[in-house]
């Protein structure tokens, strides 16, 4: 197990993490602390505990947000070059078909 030193708010903080997750726990104490940051510059110093919760509800809308987006993307279909070209690929077929079959239609019969 490893571990980190973080600060937030100033405070420099011990956090225990798996080997190889340092740099994400890093980046993730950072964005917390910019969070504290920015309630601390709007409220002033409130206590730690005030500050803390509300980045932490900061950054738990952050999420239920992205959560939410990435739901709604996953019940659309999705649209990437190689699907469009193999749809156009597969109307384009599908017409040469129609138009073969209308011709034999057209021709008269013996």
């Amino acid at each position: 197990m490893a571990q980190v030193s973080v600060e937030i708010n100033g405070r420099t903080y011990a956090v225990a993490c798996d080997e190889g997750q340092e740099d994400r726990v890093r980046a993730l104490a950072q964005h917390l602390d910019s969070k504290v940051a920015e309630f601390a510059g709007k409220l002033g110093q409130v206590g730690e505990a005030r500050l803390l919760l509300l980045a932490g509800l900061a950054v738990a809308d952050e999420l239920a947000d992205a959560t939410e987006t990435l739901r709604r993307a996953r019940r659309q279909p999705m649209r990437d070059a190689a699907a469009e070209a193999s749809l156009a690929n597969s109307l384009e077929n599908l017409a040469q078909r129609i138009e073969a079959i209308a011709e034999r239609l057209e021709k008269p019969q013996l």
